[in-house]
């Protein structure tokens, strides 16, 4: 299931024996756990064990079952958690599938993994009595969602165009879009605004680097030189000097080149250059402001001030001005 169906699902089931949150969205993950603990965990010192999977090899993996296997002392279960575990299918069956088969109903174990199965390892999700919960990156309307619900709680009011600049802002990151959404939900209460604005996310939110990227692109798009000057400045301040930025507007480019010219769908492109999906659609909308002849000379032009800074050949600064002047004033 997805995370944002875990609470209803816990609910109306109760507690299960075995819980896998896998997903890079760190955010889901620790919501997870919290709300598992706070429900059935009642004495963390003595009802709660925590395990690196890491350093779960071989024998060392009965650590785990037997901690799985222990009764709670005063908590209603026994809460055993292991983090980044990623077994052999050797492993599963000598050590873990006993447990999996017929696991304890005084334990919950919580399995949580950032990547999800490993080459080579065993497909946790399939085994039996595992509650899978995915905790990947939700997309941008489901994220836009739950900034918008999560102020209506809190008697704020934000539209769709508003949660979708924090959204992007802080590139679908969870942990990030709580964060922000928890200030700007305080600061509106504490001034008396019934809504938060546009300008308000302006003032209050800080623009991750690549969105700043995005704008920049943007900028160059419509060929608005003091916009793009305007950006540059900000990422100076935020302690991007020339090469960095040079690095990243070249691997900006690069993306969009490659998302332009990749065939398929957003998914299928997706597994072909290794990114998200979400990255790649947006890519593609980026992309389709310019001609590709165009977004392959940017990089070739970035990349170029680049090798001439390591090569002694350019400046920093000098590296920048010459870009920046191809990209806005050189003749095709």
């Amino acid at each position: 299931m997805k995370y944002v169906d875990f609470k209803k699902f816990t609910d109306e089931n109760g507690a299960q024996p075995i819980y896998l949150f896998e997903g890079e969205e760190s955010y889901f993950r620790d919501k997870g756990e919290a709300l598992l603990k706070a429900r059935y965990l009642q004495e963390a010192t003595l009802d709660y064990a925590a395990f690196d999977g890491a350093g779960l090899k071989g024998d060392k993996i009965r650590d785990l079952i037997a901690a799985a296997n222990s009764f709670p002392f005063i908590s209603e279960k026994r809460v055993v958690k292991v983090s980044e575990f990623y077994p052999t299918e050797k492993d599963y069956e000598t050590y873990l599938k006993e447990f999996f088969e017929d696991p304890s109903t005084d334990s919950i174990l919580m399995i949580c993994n950032s990547q999800k199965s490993k080459t080579g390892s065993a497909a946790l999700a399939k085994k039996p009595n595992v509650t899978y919960v995915d905790c990947s990156r939700s997309d941008e309307e489901t994220v836009k969602r739950w900034i918008y619900l999560t102020c209506k709680k809190s008697g704020v009011y934000a539209d769709g165009i508003t949660c979708g600049k924090i959204a992007n802002y802080c590139l679908l990151d969870m942990s990030r879009i709580a964060t922000e959404t928890e200030k700007l939900i305080g600061y509106c209460v504490a001034a008396g605004k019934e809504r938060i604005t546009d300008e308000t996310v302006e003032a209050l939110v800080y623009a991750d680097s690549e969105y700043k990227i995005y704008e920049l692109a943007n900028a160059l798009s419509r060929k608005n030189y003091s916009e793009y000057m305007k950006i540059v400045k900000e990422l100076s301040v935020r302690g991007f000097n020339e090469t960095a930025f040079l690095s990243a507007l070249a691997a900006y480019f690069k993306g969009l080149y490659e998302a332009a010219t990749c065939r398929g769908s957003d998914k299928e492109a997706a597994l072909t250059l290794g990114i998200k999906e979400y990255a790649v659609k947006k890519n593609r909308e980026q992309a389709s402001k310019f001609k590709k002849e165009d977004l392959f000379r940017f990089y070739e032009t970035t990349y170029g001030a680049i090798s001439g800074i390591k090569c002694g050949d350019l400046t920093p600064p000098s590296a920048l001005k010459m870009v920046t002047a191809r990209l806005f004033f050189e003749k095709k």
